[in-house]
């Protein structure tokens, strides 16, 4: 545990669900655990017990890990043995990442039910979910030449990120065609209890179009999705579909957000452990992009630097394809918040390459 996380409470201390079951973390809402084939190698989804109107019993599912054999057995072991001889009436997607959405496809048609997402996420895995490789990190075409502007131009690089085209369809291989709508400040109904089953609607912005966190404000419980995550800190990056974006300039503003919830609420995060002490977690995630702005920042006083550049100055590692294209974005939304200051000059070199200079 490092020093931030002392700073954290974690009320469960290092006890996780294994794959394939539930835990208990409030009540009528259970923790499950998902692998992943990343460097982050896991994924928090969330069972609420549910009543729907009309008196229908069952189960909400909050976010569905990505589309592959294993995870999809994890999910007939939870099926079999961890729902109580009840359905699952409603999945629930909190962004169109595909740790978040990529089952939710296959989910919604077993139970036949509805999916729930924002506008903004939902369109998006649409777009993404085309094949075209436009709007995502992933590659393709539109991301291999989103980056060599940015200076990722070495044709090694360049292979891989076109070869990688099919990478979110390969994770999201479908959506249903028919969602709800999800709202800033709305109160969806989830549980059995009248008094303990409204959760508020928070949207965010920068991690995704339109990120869906709820707080229960009854059992004081926040489901934080990527938002506020306890060891790491949220990606926030710059894409090839809005490629002026000012993307950390969003997160840090949404994270004002959350500022009115209570210190002691119970954080679920969608990585790592459920924890406590909110304000101090958006403080710390403050100041890191505070310090990762000023390195930025003296970098480009000391010469020009495009977002490749800028990957060494802030990570100091060495990353494989799948991760330099999210170090990039976020090295990218780093110059683009000094930039939209007007700390920054953006120019073009004879070269083709953007670089980022001090006003």
């Amino acid at each position: 545990m490092n020093a931030l996380e002392h700073q954290l409470q974690y009320p469960f201390g290092d006890t996780m669900p294994e794959p394939g079951t539930k835990q208990q973390v409030a009540p009528g809402v259970y923790w499950l655990r998902m692998p992943l084939p990343f460097a982050l190698d896991h994924i928090n989804l969330w069972l609420v017990r549910d009543r729907l109107d009309g008196g229908r019993e069952g189960w909400t599912i909050i976010d569905c890990g990505i589309t592959n054999d294993v995870i999809k057995g994890h999910w007939e072991t939870i099926f079999a043995n961890e729902l109580e001889g009840l359905p699952v009436v409603r999945v629930l997607v909190t962004h169109s990442h595909p740790d978040h959405v990529g089952l939710a496809h296959w989910l919604c048609k077993r139970f036949g039910v509805r999916l729930w997402m924002s506008l903004g996420d939902y369109m998006s895995a649409r777009v993404m979910g085309s094949g075209t490789g436009a709007g995502s990190s992933a590659g393709g075409e539109a991301a291999a030449a989103h980056f060599a502007l940015h200076g990722l131009t070495d044709p090694d690089s360049q292979e891989k990120l076109r070869a990688r085209k099919t990478y979110y369809p390969s994770l999201v291989p479908d959506l249903p065609a028919q969602y709800r709508r999800m709202m800033e400040g709305e109160t969806v109904r989830i549980g059995t209890d009248a008094a303990t089953s409204g959760w508020r609607v928070i949207t965010g912005f920068g991690h995704s179009p339109e990120h869906v966190a709820l707080y229960n404000e009854a059992t004081n419980v926040l489901i934080s999705g990527d938002m506020v995550l306890p060891r790491i800190s949220t990606n926030v990056s710059v894409f090839d579909m809005e490629p002026e974006g000012n993307s950390l300039q969003l997160y840090l503003d949404s994270l004002g957000k959350y500022e009115p919830l209570p210190q002691d609420v119970l954080i679920l995060p969608s990585h790592g452990r459920p924890f406590r002490n909110l304000h101090t977690r958006i403080n710390q995630l403050r100041e890191h992009h505070v310090d990762r702005l000023a390195e930025t920042l003296q970098a480009c006083r000391e010469k020009a630097c495009s977002a490749h550049d800028i990957v060494s100055v802030i990570f100091k590692r060495q990353f494989d394809i799948h991760q330099m294209t999210f170090a990039m974005g976020e090295s990218l939304a780093h110059l683009h918040c000094l930039w939209h200051r007007g700390e920054l000059v953006r120019e073009t070199g004879d070269d083709g390459v953007i670089r980022f200079r001090a006003a």
